[in-house]
């Protein structure tokens, strides 16, 4: 069976933990809390750790049938 890869393309593939929060309606503690249990994307870029847009759209794509 050929698989086929979906291609995304978003504007801003990270985002700080508080903009994440205001746009998701959780506090940020709620996406600290969630990126400290591993159940948030996030990559560290010097001491600041960002949510992974990129990773939750891939994470996304790949749990539902999107065709």
């Amino acid at each position: 069976m050929d698989e086929q890869k979906q291609i995304i393309l978003i504007a801003t593939p990270v985002m700080t933990q508080e903009r994440y929060a205001q746009l998701t309606g959780l506090t940020e503690g709620q996406v600290r809390g969630q990126i400290e249990k591993g159940h948030l994307a996030f990559i560290k870029i010097g001491r600041v750790r960002m949510v992974n847009i990129a990773a939750l759209s891939q994470q996304a794509l790949d749990q539902e049938d999107w065709q």
